[in-house]
């Protein structure tokens, strides 16, 4: 399943995705594993939209060490470029820090820090117990041969129910971070509205209903820049500004 007709699934409602695997492979089969540590990830972002306040508690945890240990952190990389992998729509979802992502959502929606946790290393156990390997170290078949045990919600068995539960909460984070990069938008084809702001009505809907807007406010008021001024008016009615 591609991640066009992926995130068309998701948008459904269906719980089941089905997992692709792709990109780079060693000699013995296994996906590459080379993602960059979380820590190269950790940069500066784009605060537009955001308040003050936010701007302030993302910085403090963009100051926390990273979540994930390396081994940790090499993991969810693998599992992510399992769940999207690149394909000539765009990059896999690594290449557009789906890792940091998560690392960053660790520390943002810390209930989710012991399903995570936990959930990696009963899929390393599973893996040691089943293949005598950690996940992130089997060929790629194994990898996606373990991953259907849990992939699908309606179909597990109760031995890997713990395992389902992780992967649902992995896939979620991996789609919504990657769908909501700029790599994922031009996938999908639609970016959505700014936090905190909002660019006008389309001008193909201004120009159906025989409407335009105000010269004078368009630079004013439908701006990035601007998007906190209030508009005001003097005692004549003439906009301020």
């Amino acid at each position: 399943m591609n991640r066009r007709n992926t995130i068309k699934t998701l948008l459904a409602g269906t719980a089941a995705v089905g997992l692709t695997a792709a990109g780079c492979k060693t000699e013995n089969g296994a996906a590459e594993q080379n993602p960059a540590p979380v820590s190269e990830f950790r940069a500066p972002h784009t605060d537009a939209g955001q308040t003050p306040e936010e701007r302030e508690r993302d910085a403090k945890i963009f100051a926390e060490e990273p979540f994930f240990t390396p081994h940790e952190a090499a993991t969810v990389a693998v599992l992510a470029d399992l769940i999207i992998p690149a394909d000539e729509n765009g990059p896999s979802a690594t290449e557009t820090g789906v890792t940091d992502f998560i690392d960053f959502m660790m520390y943002d929606l810390p209930q989710n820090q012991l399903p995570m946790r936990g959930g990696l290393k009963w899929l390393d156990y599973h893996c040691v117990e089943n293949h005598e390997s950690a996940f992130k170290d089997l060929p790629t078949e194994k990898q996606t041969a373990v991953l259907d045990l849990i992939a699908y919600p309606d179909e597990v068995k109760p031995e890997h129910a713990p395992g389902e539960k992780f992967f649902t909460l992995l896939r979620n984070m991996v789609t919504t971070g990657y769908f909501t990069s700029e790599a994922g938008t031009k996938d999908v084809g639609y970016a959505g509205n700014y936090a905190n702001f909002w660019d006008g009505v389309p001008e193909a809907v201004l120009e159906k209903h025989g409407l335009a807007y105000d010269e004078k406010m368009l630079p004013l008021y439908i701006t990035l820049e601007g998007r906190e001024t209030q508009a005001g008016w003097d005692e004549e009615g003439n906009l301020l500004g």
